[in-house]
């Protein structure tokens, strides 16, 4: 439990460090992501276990499969999580992982047969609502909040399937995406457009994104494979409601009553889901 708590509050605050390098494209940033994450994470295994363990992917090619699906999920999740940020769009990347809980309730009961009970289903319901409340104000799919709650609701789903510890996982979901990642920066060096090396807050700033986006994965992914999907569910309130905060009391994003609908009724799908759960965990003891 401590884990996954201590996962989502990274994430809550983590709109302040993309702020802070704000001025660096999205792409570059994730790029950056990718290069410092599979560093920390091979100094971290090389002292910890070493990487012999890693030979069996040669012969599991599902498992080889399944990561690479998850290294997409998470690649694809941080760069529209990145771009909504400096496009100023939190509080929409906030209301994705609002909805994220019941997506992985609903994964939950269609992929793993743990099943909805009512006041469940009735959180889902209200849920929707909210959604289509969002649609038919802004006239359109929210398509930023449904991307980040759908890509990672999957991605955690097949993180707790995948027969693989947390770090290892992590770093061969990152080693996958790396070559893309040095491509990239390789080719904006080329053309004099690389961010990193033109400026000491920036230098500074860019390693630091490895810390923030492999502590966290791993933590996640540690506590996924242990805990209940409806578990890790409840726990993810943490990080959409420090989104929430910081994009309307931090970063003066707009917020009328309107849209105070819309997160009212996502509001309310979450206090009955709560509900649930600590009737369901005054049952069980």
């Amino acid at each position: 439990m401590p884990a996954a708590f201590t996962a989502f509050a990274i994430w809550g605050l983590a709109p302040l460090y993309f702020k802070a390098v704000g001025s660096v494209p999205p792409v570059e940033i994730v790029a950056h992501r990718v290069l410092w994450s599979a560093l920390l994470l091979a100094a971290l295994l090389a002292l910890w276990r070493g990487f012999g363990h890693l030979r069996r992917l040669r012969t599991e090619p599902r498992l080889l499969a399944v990561l690479t699906l998850t290294a997409v999920l998470t690649g694809s999740n941080w760069l529209v999580f990145v771009w909504a940020i400096s496009a100023d769009r939190v509080l929409e990347a906030s209301l994705g992982y609002f909805i994220n809980p019941l997506v992985s309730v609903l994964l939950g009961r269609l992929f793993l047969g743990e099943r909805l009970r009512p006041l469940q289903q009735v959180a889902v319901a209200l849920a929707c609502a909210g959604v289509l409340w969002r649609m038919l104000q802004v006239g359109a799919l929210p398509w930023v909040a449904l991307f980040l709650a759908l890509t990672f609701g999957f991605y955690g789903l097949l993180r707790k399937r995948a027969p693989i510890d947390a770090v290892s996982g992590l770093f061969v979901e990152t080693l996958l995406t790396l070559p893309l990642a040095l491509a990239w920066l390789g080719w904006l060096a080329v053309h004099g457009e690389l961010n990193f090396g033109h400026g000491a807050a920036t230098d500074w700033l860019l390693p630091l994104a490895g810390v923030l986006t492999a502590v966290p994965l791993m933590l996640f992914a540690f506590g996924a494979q242990r805990l209940p999907l409806s578990t890790i569910g409840f726990l993810q309130y943490i990080a959409p409601t420090l989104n929430f905060v910081l994009a309307v009391f931090v970063f003066r994003e707009p917020f009328d009553n309107l849209q105070l609908i819309g997160f009212g009724l996502i509001w309310a799908a979450l206090a009955v889901y709560s509900l649930d759960m600590a009737s369901a965990a005054r049952r069980h003891r």
